[in-house]
């Protein structure tokens, strides 16, 4: 899982060292990278590994073929994609799109959501950190007790 929030210096040729817990977990895939794309909820990227769009696509495989929810999703997501391999230090370059989309300039923020993460300019990520807080007060009650074949949780 991805956990944690760490700040990392984005450098001049827009690489930036990805969280060592952020390259274990996606250390047994078929690739030796991460992915990422901008989200369409706002200026920061979203990422996680292949096992992530795997899981999106088995997803979207539930829905019609042509239908135009679908499609969205897939150019969203898909069709936006890069997959960035880490070099021998740990570090991905970010292209220029990308950084600048999400108004990353000197330091970025890996934000780890569990199965996957984003990216965040730190400036942007504290200007939400008190409505973020609040909606999650708001829906705690969401989270339930997961129970096991024995009823217990």
């Amino acid at each position: 899982m991805f956990l944690s929030t760490v700040t990392n210096s984005l450098d001049a040729k827009g690489r930036v060292s990805v969280p060592a817990d952020f390259r274990n977990v996606v250390a047994n895939s078929d690739f030796d990278g991460i992915i990422v794309w901008p989200s369409f909820d706002g200026a920061y990227l979203e990422g996680g590994g292949i096992a992530l769009l795997e899981d999106y696509q088995k997803s979207l495989d539930r829905i019609d073929h042509y239908d135009e929810g679908r499609i969205a999703l897939q150019r969203a997501i898909f069709a936006a994609s890069r997959p960035l391999s880490f070099d021998s230090g740990g570090r991905v370059s970010l292209p220029k799109d990308l950084h600048e989309y999400a108004g990353l300039n000197g330091k970025v923020t890996f934000v780890g959501l569990g199965r996957r993460f984003e990216i965040w300019s730190p400036k942007a990520l504290e200007a939400q950190n008190e409505n973020i807080r609040k909606l999650a007060k708001e829906n705690r009650h969401r989270l339930k007790p997961v129970l096991d074949g024995n009823g217990g949780a």
